[in-house]
């Protein structure tokens, strides 16, 4: 029996010695810890034993004397991961191993050398950039909302690791496809205010760190001799995420001819828009000739059912990543197959998937071993909602719960103060709740169409849209029950629903989006919410974006042990008309599916608005669109769908726009449907401003699709006319459109 003090496997349960070190591993997995001098490249599958792999190696090495503990460095890309790491190597008998992240690390060589290299005391660290960025975008002159302050603190950092500096930014952002928050010229004239202020006040930033790092060992040949001299071996984690600023950090650690040996997977690369690229992984081989590539495939997290799926979404995956994509292998036994389910409606889906989870806790599956992750922060309310009224607990990963958000709890506010004004001018003029609660909503820039672009914006735009889709919901409720809604009683459900979703919870299902998921597993995974616009989602432009949304469903898939369940919605809200497709990326994987959809796996119909379709001969616009009365090139859905800016003048008729906001409202009111359902606010707006004489020019108009045409078009024709209406033309209200 092994002494008292004898370090032990976790895993294997015997004493380690160098030998004892490689029980245990499959030849795989002992082939990279036997791979003792680099260059080293561990390709390496979802759920095949990485972390295992490459700890046994360094601790192979350690425990056979080839390698000083004190000489090594694992570098990973969080805190937990490194924390992770370090525990591992104790329990293998390799104490003294540093195991840290990229900015841990280069923090602490900063600290060290800065007296030497620059002199006086290490600039102090900026926590916190966003304050930083606002007091940079006054100073430029900008008028900055609060919400669009991640997204310039999220642009900075990109051109920061990609190593680009403000007067390169435009063109940078124009070669890359990159989809700004706002005019690049604006953008990098922050950056440059943002860099003159960090310089005025003394501070540095988490890139900062790298950067300055790097330049030390480049200016100064004597520093980094001792670094080189101090690390002889390095290992990096999660190689496919490393950054160009993370690479030249690590070029002039291995510079001295150090040992390195990456891990990575190019099929879970899901942080581009970061600057985070695979190329160093992929390249790998043709900047280090002489490296020993091992590949780990067999896969001990996933049942084969789960793997098969996981097989099948990369074969269809097309780009330099998928031609180095893992085929992996379960090495669990059999278990159910994946479902494939379809709901008419969000709200039941959700409401479908929390029975689901009931069901499977009273199998004795425990909560924190059920997850359902989705592909947006803002998908996350209706199922908080859903399992709170099971009384499931939850935890929500990787963001803040809904009734926390700051965009909701000012929209809180706004709505109780609208609630407890007898005449509020912003509601005077709606008939329905929704309405109002929209109005209101409007002071903070809601609208009717979602913004284009990602980041905050987008996720505070789908926050209040949540909102809105609440409103419907529960005024339809109410009006099935026989009774009315005001916005008093609807402001009096939002804080039931909070205080209900603020129960503490110890053990509880995770709720998260795909991107928070990443590195995690669970017994029971629920993907939902998956249509076309939302995976991919309706930003992803390019081949190469599209093809990092399938990557995102990858992990997705790989994060379920034994059950996995797809759903999606047909429709947003109930009683709205069935328009959504599932994703692409399921063509020809599930149940009754034809093959993928169109070249590149591109295809299906994305941001369609509700109700429109594409067969009657109609295109969507190509090409830029511009202002009818300035020319400007119009960037924002509403501006384009109007065709103008949104401050140059108007040529709508405003006696028509009421007439038929009148006749929307009747329609919507036949079919128990949300105003919008029939034409959105901004159609209605474009229909009054050209006023089409004819079915071709009503049909050309942005929101007007072949359904809809026929369904509405010669009501809205004759209205357009000045024409009262017959009730043969009030429309069939026998469903809604």
């Amino acid at each position: 029996m092994p002494g008292p003090h004898d370090p032990y496997d976790p895993y294997d349960g015997a004493p380690v010695g160098a030998d004892a070190v490689l029980a245990g591993l499959d030849p795989e997995q002992r082939a990279v810890a036997t791979s003792l001098h680099g260059p080293v490249c561990v390709l390496a599958g979802a759920g095949t034993g990485k972390t295992r792999a490459i700890t046994h190696r360094i601790a192979y090495g350690v425990r056979s004397g080839v390698y000083q503990p004190q000489q090594v460095l694992a570098v990973t890309f969080t805190a937990r991961a490194a924390g992770e790491m370090r525990g591992r190597l104790r329990q293998l008998g390799a104490e003294g191993v540093q195991a840290r992240t990229f900015h841990s690390a280069a923090l602490r060589q900063l600290q060290y050398f800065w007296p030497r290299a620059v002199g006086g005391e290490v600039p102090r660290l900026l926590e916190r950039k966003v304050q930083l960025v606002a007091e940079a975008a006054s100073r430029s002159g900008l008028r900055v909302q609060r919400t669009e302050l991640r997204d310039l603190t999220g642009e900075i950092e990109w051109a920061k690791v990609t190593q680009i500096v403000p007067d390169d930014y435009p063109a940078a952002v124009l070669k890359s496809g990159r989809d700004a928050p706002r005019d690049a010229a604006e953008i990098a004239r922050v950056y440059a205010t943002y860099e003159q202020t960090k310089r005025e006040r003394g501070v540095i930033d988490f890139e900062d760190v790298l950067l300055l790092t790097a330049a030390i060992l480049e200016d100064r040949p004597e520093i980094a001799d001792r670094v080189r001299a101090q690390y002889r071996h390095f290992t990096v984690d999660e190689y496919q995420d490393v950054s160009p600023l993370q690479q030249r950090l690590l070029d002039q650690w291995t510079a001295g001819g150090a040992s390195l040996c990456v891990v990575g997977d190019a099929s879970q690369t899901i942080y581009s828009f970061t600057g985070a690229t695979p190329d160093y992984l992929l390249n790998f081989r043709t900047r280090h000739p002489d490296a020993t590539v091992v590949k780990l495939v067999r896969d001990y997290r996933s049942t084969p059912q789960v793997v098969h799926l996981a097989n099948g979404l990369l074969a269809q995956a097309r780009g330099q990543a998928a031609q180095h994509r893992l085929e992996l292998v379960s090495q669990r036994e059999a278990g159910p197959e994946p479902e494939y389910v379809e709901y008419q409606d969000e709200p039941t889906e959700a409401e479908s998937t929390g029975h689901r989870i009931r069901r499977l806790l009273d199998a004795g599956v425990r909560a924190s071993e059920i997850a359902v992750l989705f592909r947006t922060n803002g998908q996350s309310e209706v199922y908080e909602q859903a399992l709170a009224d099971l009384g499931i607990s939850y935890q929500l990963k990787g963001a803040e719960r809904f009734f926390e958000r700051p965009e909701v709890r000012d929209a809180g506010l706004l709505l109780k103060g609208a609630a407890r004004a007898s005449a509020d001018p912003l509601t005077a003029d709606e008939p329905d709740l929704a309405g109002q609660v929209r109005a209101v909503l409007a002071t903070r820039g809601f609208t009717p169409t979602p913004p284009a672009g990602s980041g905050s914006v987008r996720e505070r735009w789908e926050s209040l849209a949540a909102l809105v889709r609440l409103a419907e919901e529960f005024e339809a409720a109410r009006r099935q029950a026989g009774g009315s809604a005001d916005l008093t009683a609807y402001v009096a459900e939002l804080d039931a629903r909070a205080a209900a979703q603020h129960a503490p919870a110890v053990e509880g299902v995770t709720l998260a989006s795909l991107h928070a998921a990443k590195g995690l597993e669970w017994d029971a995974v629920f993907l939902v919410g998956l249509t076309e616009g939302t995976l991919p989602i309706i930003y992803a432009k390019t081949d190469e974006q599209v093809e990092e949304e399938r990557r995102l469903l990858y992990v997705g898939v790989t994060r379920a042990r034994l059950h996995l369940t797809l759903s999606w919605a047909l429709s947003r809200s109930p009683g709205g008309r069935a328009s959504r497709k599932p994703t692409r990326f399921l063509d020809g994987l599930r149940p009754g599916s034809g093959g993928p959809r169109g070249a590149g796996g591109r295809g299906g119909r994305g941001g369609v608005e509700a109700g429109e379709s594409r067969s009657a001969g109609r295109r969507a616009p190509r090409g830029p669109v511009t202002c009818r009365v300035c020319g400007r090139t119009l960037t924002e859905a509403v501006e384009r769908k109007l065709r103008r800016c949104e401050g140059c003048p108007s040529s709508m008729d405003e006696a028509l726009y009421e007439r038929l906001r009148e006749w929307r409202a009747r329609q919507a009111k036949q079919q128990g449907a949300p105003a919008y359902v029939v034409f959105t606010d901004a159609t209605l707006m474009a229909i009054a401003e050209d006023v089409p004489g004819s079915t071709r020019e009503l049909a050309l108009i942005s929101g007007v699709g072949a359904m809809k045409l026929d369904k509405y078009g010669a009501a809205v024709l004759s209205l357009c006319a000045g024409e009262e209406l017959g009730d043969e033309l009030e429309g069939d209200s026998s469903e809604p459109a």
